[in-house]
């Protein structure tokens, strides 16, 4: 399985900075990295400053979630095939929020080829201290940059006192107490606190017994359906019953009278199904929180 890491940040706060430094320290250990960079415009600067010999694909005009998520996966199926790679980043935008970034990495085609390591959220600390002067719409994207984070950078210290040091690390430690903080200038983060990070991906079959819960609080879980007998009815009675904390879900859902197993879509409450012409496998990703103590429809 290859490992992926998530970085996320507000513009502006250090990501390409990190990334250049982890790509450094991965090439140190004879590691190959693979990058998916997401930017909003539709030149690709920040990609400049990964080297050639990288792979690299680039997601121009934001498009790494919500609609060009099928994209983003198209993008990571060709390095899946074509490129040589141990460790794969992908950097998404500023104005990305992690939830959706996430949802564009799993796939159902693929999940159980990629081990998703963890969100590494890149804070800058002066704009937490002055969040508040950010319109409430920038200001909620960049909350909840941080709130989903696993391993959160509190960046450009070297721009405050002490007291404001311990100022943003104890904020920051009561607004998501599950990551680990690290103060950090430049975006310099040592490659073991990613490598020690926990995998927020799951399988669970129907043969196999339920993985534990997940230490992370953001994860992700692959259902695989098999022999399994409901109406789309039904699995929409089930997808009600779900607490808001599950956030997307995608996959082929094995549907009573119809020939293949349906693309089945979900975000924010909404559902929706398509048809599939060629049989797809009976998988099913769920992204949100606790995942892992969900009763899905099928596997009780």
């Amino acid at each position: 399985m290859k490992d992926v890491y998530l970085f996320s940040g507000f513009l502006g706060s250090g990501k390409t900075s990190m990334l250049t430094d982890v790509i450094r320290q991965l090439k140190e250990k004879d590691l190959k990295p693979a990058v998916i960079m997401n930017e909003l415009g539709k030149l690709p600067f920040d990609s400049q400053a990964v080297e050639k010999d990288i792979p690299l694909k680039e997601m121009l005009e934001g498009c790494i979630c919500c609609s060009g998520a099928e994209k983003t996966e198209a993008q990571i199926q060709s390095l899946l095939l074509d490129s040589d790679f141990d460790v794969l980043i992908i950097e998404t935008t500023g104005a990305a929020h992690p939830v959706e970034a996430l949802d564009a990495v799993y796939s159902p085609l693929f999940a159980e080829h990629l081990n998703v390591k963890g969100i590494v959220t890149v804070a800058d600390s002066k704009l937490w201290l002055n969040r508040e002067t950010l319109t409430p719409q920038v200001r909620s994207l960049f909350m909840e940059q941080i709130r989903h984070a696993h391993l959160l950078l509190a960046n450009k210290t070297d721009l405050l006192t002490e007291a404001e040091q311990a100022q943003v690390v104890y904020e920051l430690q009561g607004f998501n107490p599950h990551a680990f903080i690290l103060q950090t200038t430049n975006g310099r983060v040592p490659l073991r606190l990613l490598e020690d990070l926990k995998a927020t991906a799951q399988v669970d079959k129907q043969d196999v017994v339920k993985a534990p819960i997940a230490s992370m609080h953001l994860g992700s879980r692959l259902v695989e359906f098999k022999d399994v007998d409901f109406t789309q009815e039904q699995f929409e009675d089930w997808v009600r019953t779900l607490p808001e904390t599950v956030y997307r879900m995608k996959g082929y859902v094995p549907i009573e009278g119809v020939k293949n197993p349906m693309l089945f879509q979900y975000a924010y409450g909404m559902v929706q199904w398509l048809p599939e012409y060629v049989k797809m496998p009976a998988k099913l990703v769920i992204i949100g929180e606790d995942v892992s103590s969900l009763n899905v429809i099928g596997l009780n």
